[in-house]
């Protein structure tokens, strides 16, 4: 009985393999440039479709390897075809979004995809590797992963302003979160380490390395600036782009892939920045993270006035946010003059 039983899951062992395959395609692949004119109503609902089959087909197959009744070879091969042609018709639809809907919109489309064929792949695995006779918490577990990635559908942005408006809100939760934990750790006084170290532990708490100096504070005010600046600056793109983005031709999706594409970079590089301020501060890489992030800010300020988000209602706070940008890196500037 056992032989067989581990025969019947050798189509389980080739079904793994051909999504592997698939997975590597649909995470290296490029569109397909459509022969017939595109419609994206059409292909939300058809994506829809096969993300929805394919979600029953895991729930047959895990059905099908739940009980004390062991699967049969023939039904395992009919088992794995069927999910596997319910996984290709995902990734075929998928490789129906053309380039020209948008690169940012593309990459949450072929990420979501790469979920579900991942899950299966998840899924199948749990199967081979559990025992044969009962279901396993594992494989209950893999099911509804599969499950959550077959649901994912109906959130996802519909177009490229969307798409580039949820690629923005994820920065400002970033951004808004490292600037949090830096303010926290300036109020907290002298020590910005109080939290993890005891004295008694460590015993070299009167170390002056882990406290910052009064230059230390005031070369961080203006570093605080900057971040706080880019805040400012991600929360009134986001706001522009939702109230004027527009997907409706090429070029206008291409300046809010630009937008993303740059506005990307905001987040590791105030990342960057903070993790140079705690002390010692080493006011020469503080210095170089903040033009950094200066840079960025600017490419970031320069783009969205160019583009179709920002008509001339909008120009004013461009402007004051380039010149609070401008502001705090020329304090820092003169703050680290001694470092070059």
């Amino acid at each position: 009985g056992r032989c067989a039983a581990m025969a019947a899951r050798e189509p389980l062992r080739e079904l793994r393999g051909a999504l592997c395959a698939l997975l590597a395609r649909v995470r290296e692949g490029e569109p397909g440039e459509g022969r017939e004119p595109f419609e994206l109503p059409r292909f939300w609902d058809a994506l829809g479709q096969t993300f929805q089959a394919t979600s029953q087909e895991a729930t047959k197959l895990s059905l099908a390897f739940s009980g004390p009744v062991l699967t049969s070879a023939e039904d395992c091969q009919k088992l794995s075809e069927d999910v596997q042609s319910a996984v290709i018709a995902v990734a075929t639809v998928y490789y129906w979004l053309p380039k020209g809907q948008g690169t940012t919109l593309r990459k949450i489309v072929r990420d979501a995809t790469a979920d579900v064929v991942e899950g299966m792949i998840q899924l199948t695995e749990t199967i081979l590797s559990a025992p044969l006779d009962r279901l396993s918490q594992e494989q209950l577990i893999s099911t509804g992963g599969v499950w959550g990635a077959c649901e994912q559908v109906p959130n996802l942005p519909r177009d490229n302003q969307a798409a580039v408006a949820s690629v923005l809100a994820a920065c400002l939760g970033v951004v808004k979160d490292a600037l949090e934990e830096m303010e926290h750790a300036l109020v907290e006084g002298q020590d910005p380490y109080s939290d993890i170290m005891e004295d008694e532990d460590l015993g070299f708490r009167g170390n002056r390395d882990i406290y910052w100096s009064e230059a230390d504070r005031k070369l961080l005010s203006s570093c605080m600036g900057l971040m706080k600046a880019s805040k400012a600056c991600l929360k009134k793109v986001l706001g522009v782009v939702k109230a004027h983005g527009k997907a409706d031709s090429p070029e206008q999706i291409a300046q809010l892939d630009d937008l993303a594409d740059i506005a990307n970079e905001i987040s590791p590089s105030v990342d960057e920045l903070a993790l140079s301020m705690y002390p010692p501060v080493n006011e020469l890489a503080v210095r170089l993270n903040a033009a950094k992030l200066a840079s960025v800010l600017k490419k970031v300020l320069e783009i969205t006035k160019t583009s179709h988000v920002c008509p001339p209602s909008e120009e004013g706070w461009v402007q004051f946010l380039t010149g609070a940008v401008d502001h705090n890196m020329n304090k820092i500037k003169n703050f680290t003059q001694g470092q070059l």
